[in-house]
């Protein structure tokens, strides 16, 4: 699902990753190759505050577009909080102005927690990164499928 804003070709992308106490934020690259956990926002539930939290970070990272990760059941199938990202993300795209598309976030936190086991955090410093590195996977997850899309494009390619 897309909005009905251009997504830009080229340029620096951010990726959330929506919860209700904690929202993790990664960025890519202008030729979006590198993403990179940036931050996890607290949301403060005023509206006019975090409006402003991502217009900032629009304005500060020169972002045109946002990737905003959409958790589905195994089977693909909508989840409890599918309805209520989607409307996080129509907020997002009406409060930024950038367009904004949805990606399957699948294990991405278990994928997150699995890739910091073992380095000696605290369970609080894990609990503070687990959603920025969870976005950054959804964010690595969506630019590797527009390579692939961008490949299959192409003509002469194979389908894969």
């Amino acid at each position: 699902m897309s909005s009905d804003l251009l997504f830009p070709a080229a340029g620096r992308v951010a990726a959330i990753d929506y919860g209700r106490k904690r929202i993790g934020v990664a960025i890519c690259d202008a030729q979006r190759i590198i993403a990179s956990p940036l931050c996890m926002h607290r949301p403060t539930g005023d509206a006019t505050a975090e409006a402003t939290f991502f217009r900032t970070l629009v304005a500060e990272e020169t972002i045109g577009g946002f990737v905003v990760g959409l958790p589905v059941h195994a089977d693909g199938s909508d989840s409890r909080m599918s309805v209520e990202v989607e409307r996080f993300g129509a907020w997002l795209k009406e409060s930024t102005g950038c367009p904004v598309v949805f990606h399957d976030e699948r294990y991405s936190s278990q994928e997150a927690v699995g890739l910091m086991a073992g380095l000696g955090m605290s369970r609080r410093q894990k609990k503070a990164r687990t959603d920025s590195l969870a976005a950054q996977i959804v964010l690595c997850s969506w630019l590797e499928s527009q390579v692939s899309a961008g490949a299959s494009q192409r003509p002469g390619a194979l389908d894969g």
